[in-house]
């Protein structure tokens, strides 16, 4: 393990190696302590660069011999230095032969070739290869692969590597071969092997162009009643690529593996995918609505990688939201058409693509947005990191769609589709730079977008003020849109970038009004694109004929933080009235934030709580309103996440935030007691279990409803809680019922986790529900126990394991990072833990770490009496001996 907090790598230093990789053979004898790797690399001078030698990247690694243009090298040929070795050479082509040696069962990192359950895993992405054979492990070396896998028939009976299968055989002694090759070159990162013993789903299609392709997801044998919806899922991608973008598979099968020891979601490996089993398996029984969308999400991604990242990868890492920006932009897009495909009329699909738009912007606002206000905050595409590992950010992916999006928004739907294919047409078996992209879309388009690529290089996220004017007298309306972005961690000064802000005008009586702007001879719509490129601009419409309400971001046509003076009674009209599903949300959410605010800032001062009426009827409108669609009313009667109101609190103090929190959510079970449950009633799901957009969000609202009932707590609450944890037909129910029973310190809340736990007590996955659930357990009552002491005793559950990420994240991440008023406990403890952990996470998976080490990257926005506590946590942290780079520098920049 590198201990040393390395030098920073820039992006302005990058260099091409003087030699690239035309072809490489793999032989891989598996073992699980002494795996021996040969490697055949046919090396081409490279013409675009300075002279050199080879360089090769190695960590981890035995090595057993090295051979040039099959002689053995001269001395002082071969040189040893810092990450790897360097081969002197004079040949413009030259063939190396290299034999290493690799402990599978040691790596502990899950990066590079390890073991998990008695099969073998790759993960190479970012730096892994390197922990496999030396090799030039860089993404703009890309060559084509052959690879023979020889390993124990009985245990691993199944040998897979990216590409296509050439060959299979036995070998005496109980072993087996398997030799497959891949036609396209790619980058090392994207190499995949995997020796198990597993079981695949199967099914054959046709691609648009007629080949009949074969598509496999492998997994263990108890699982294989748990992949019918992966499998579902992965057609669907292939269908969608082909109708929206025009893109087939290229390769003769497909296949995903998944595996439950994994640092990541998923992995796109050409061909071979490799995946968290948390997001491949998924029943009624075992997963929840939100599981089944996030399977069909993520392999949606994966899949669409093939593309976005495969055929056209990245010249080097700071490159990265080029692929991952671009293709969740891809799967958000895929996520919408599908639910509404599934949706039975226009306005459930209008709906549902609605819902899929809140989700990604609450996800944005909770993740991204704290990200870009602390320590860690980076452009999309930064300009330097020390470890790359830790640049797998929300920024690089959500703010990263986000950026797509807007150019969607700018271009328009037929523009950014021809901007992808002149992309694809210029750069197909590239790694290339997001200026190669955003060429593209300008070039195809014959647009300006050189002040766009702002958003590619400055961090932040801007403040949007939005200032209206109505004058009477010329029947217009004045708009006047200024932006602001404050400084980050080295950029201290912000230019000005290119916004899109879609806005509408509602009427009196809450019509949206047709937009004309000054000058023009016709109105154009009732939604307009206004382009913000100076700091300030303002927009006159004409023919207003009474003074409209402004709906200004409508879909969240850019990823700031709008500033525009609105009071209650504005809010709650908006939230009547908008036409834009996203703003009439926003509005919802903006109110929240309000009141529960307020109440935070009373609590801090002693002072009595109280929540005004007008909120309660407000969210008694909507709740009652049976025209609407139960998904978009549970997703706008939540209340904000404590993640993000934190950010919104000036200074951070979760103890009276988490006090006010409870106190609304308890005023209004109590207020809306008999409105909640009609509604509870009226909502409940008849027949077999369905992914089904409408039946989920009548789900989604029916266990809301549960927990403001609970909330308020009685009897009545309890029981209808009880009932539906027993009765539950499916994981949704079962483990919405659960939730609310954790809020209350009823004797049916233990009754309930013991009987979750013992039902599932065989299934990882299911169990890492559990042990989030109680991770994340807020303290209703002073009776309630210490959940610092419950995390502890789950700790010694025999299902936890601190060498599996998942049940890291579920348990410690859910405390850490989703569990605020109890981390930031008074007397330290939580911080004092959040060190313990980190660092013994830091001895075996330093990715891991990092990402718990995380939980305390914004400490400078909390009271200075929190910080204090915190400051000496992450000073304890950085005095340990021995810290892996990618701790150092999480807690390194918290600390700078």
């Amino acid at each position: 393990m590198r201990t040393q907090q390395g030098t920073p790598i820039r992006r302005d230093a990058y260099q091409p190696l003087a030699y690239q990789v035309e072809t490489v053979d793999l032989d891989f004898v598996l073992d699980p302590k002494a795996t021996v790797v040969s490697n055949r690399m046919r090396c081409v001078r490279n013409p675009q660069a300075a002279a050199g030698p080879v360089v090769l990247y190695g960590e981890a690694l035995v090595c057993l011999s090295v051979r040039i243009d099959g002689a053995a090298p001269a001395d002082g040929q071969v040189r040893t230095v810092e990450g790897g070795l360097e081969i002197d050479v004079d040949a413009d082509v030259v063939v190396l032969e290299i034999v290493t040696r690799i402990d599978p069962s040691a790596n502990l990192t899950l990066s590079g070739l390890y073991q998990s359950r008695g099969g073998y895993y790759t993960q190479c992405e970012a730096e892994g290869f390197r922990r496999i054979t030396y090799f030039p492990d860089r993404p703009d070396v890309m060559a084509r692969y052959t690879v023979r896998l020889e390993a124990d028939a009985a245990t691993c009976p199944v040998l897979l590597s990216n590409g296509n299968l050439l060959e299979t055989g036995t070998l005496p002694g109980g072993r087996h071969f398997a030799r497959w090759e891949d036609p396209f070159p790619k980058p090392s990162y994207l190499f995949a092997l995997v020796a198990a013993d597993l079981k695949a789903l199967e099914r054959k299609v046709c691609t648009m162009s007629g080949r009949e392709v074969l598509l496999q997801v492998w997994v263990e044998a108890r699982d294989l009643d748990r992949v019918g919806h992966a499998m579902d899922s992965l057609v669907h991608s292939l269908r969608w690529d082909e109708e929206v973008f025009g893109l087939e598979l290229d390769l003769d099968r497909f296949m995903i593996v998944a595996v439950s020891d994994f640092n990541m979601g998923a992995m796109e490996n050409k061909g071979l995918n490799i995946f968290n089993t948390k997001y491949v398996l998924a029943n009624p029984d075992t997963g929840t609505d939100l599981d089944f969308e996030n399977v069909e999400s993520v392999v949606a991604h994966e899949y669409f990688h093939n593309w976005t990242g495969n055929r056209v990868t990245c010249r080097d890492w700071f490159q990265l939201t080029l692929k991952e920006g671009l293709t969740v932009f891809r799967d958000q897009q895929f996520t919408a058409d599908m639910m509404a495909r599934a949706s039975d009329t226009p306005a459930a699909a209008a709906s549902a693509r609605a819902v899929t738009r809140i989700a990604n912007v609450r996800g944005l606002r909770s993740g991204q947005f704290p990200e870009d206000a602390g320590p860690m905050a980076h452009p999309i595409r930064p300009d330097s990191y020390q470890e790359i590992n830790n640049f797998y950010t929300a920024t690089v992916y959500q703010k990263g769609a986000e950026v797509i999006r807007m150019l969607l928004t700018l271009l328009g739907t037929e523009g950014f589709r021809n901007g992808m294919d002149l992309y694809f047409s210029y750069h197909d078996g590239q790694a290339v730079t997001c200026d190669d992209f955003v060429g593209c879309m300008a070039e195809a388009n014959g647009a300006d977008l050189d002040l766009f690529m702002g958003w590619y290089s400055q961090a932040g996220t801007p403040r949007l003020k939005a200032v209206g004017h109505y004058d009477a007298a010329s029947r217009s309306y004045a708009l006047t849109l200024s932006q602001h972005t404050p400084p980050t961690a080295g950029q201290p000064d912000k230019q000005a970038l290119h916004i899109p802000v879609a806005v509408g005008l509602i009427g009196p009586d809450g019509a949206d009004l047709p937009l004309q702007l000054e000058g023009e001879v016709r109105s154009a719509g009732t939604t307009r694109v206004l382009e913000l490129k100076e700091t300030s601009r303002t927009w006159r419409f004409s023919g207003i004929e009474a003074e409209p309400v402004p709906s200004i971001l409508r879909g969240f046509s850019a990823p700031v933080i709008l500033e525009v003076d609105e009071d209650d009674a504005r809010l709650a009209f908006r939230m009547a009235h908008d036409s834009d599903p996203f703003n009439c949300w926003d509005a919802a959410q903006r109110y929240m934030e309000r009141v529960v605010l307020a109440l935070a800032a009373d609590a801090a001062a002693g002072r009595r709580l109280e929540v005004p009426q007008a909120f309660g009827h407000a969210f008694r409108a909507l709740l009652v309103n049976d025209r609407l669609d139960p998904g978009f009313v549970a997703e706008t009667l939540a209340l904000p996440s404590e993640t993000y109101l934190l950010e919104r609190m000036q200074p951070a103090d979760p103890a009276p935030l988490r006090a006010a929190l409870i106190h609304v959510s308890r005023e209004l079970g109590q207020a809306l007691q008999a409105d909640l449950l009609t509604r509870y009633m009226d909502l409940e799901v008849e027949g077999e279990y369905r992914y089904h957009p409408a039946d989920a969000g009548r789900r989604s609202l029916r266990n809301l409803c549960l927990r403001y009932m609970m909330a308020w707590g009685g009897p009545t609450a309890v029981q209808l809680a009880s009932l539906q944890f027993r009765t539950a037909g499916n994981m949704t129910e079962r483990y919405g019922a659960l939730a609310a029973l954790v809020q209350s310190d009823a004797p049916e809340r233990i009754e309930a986790l013991a009987a979750f736990h013992e039902r599932y007590r065989d299934d990882a996955l299911v169990l890492d529900k559990w042990f989030q659930l109680q991770a994340g357990a807020w303290h209703w009552s002073a009776s309630a126990p210490s959940t610092l002491e419950q995390v502890r005793a789950l700790m010694g559950n025999p299902a936890f394991s601190l060498s599996n990420p998942n049940k890291v994240y579920a348990l410690l991440g859910g405390y850490f990072k989703a569990n605020a008023a109890e981390f930031h406990r008074e007397d330290g403890a939580g911080y004092a833990f959040w060190a313990e952990q980190v660092i013994a996470l830091n001895r075996s998976n330093p990715q891991v770490a990092s990402r718990m080490a995380r939980a305390l990257e914004g400490w400078r926005k909390f009271t200075p009496e929190i910080q204090v506590r915190i400051r000496a946590a992450l000073e304890t942290v950085a005095a340990e001996e021995g810290l892996s780079p990618d701790v150092a520098e999480i807690v390194g920049k918290a600390l700078a």
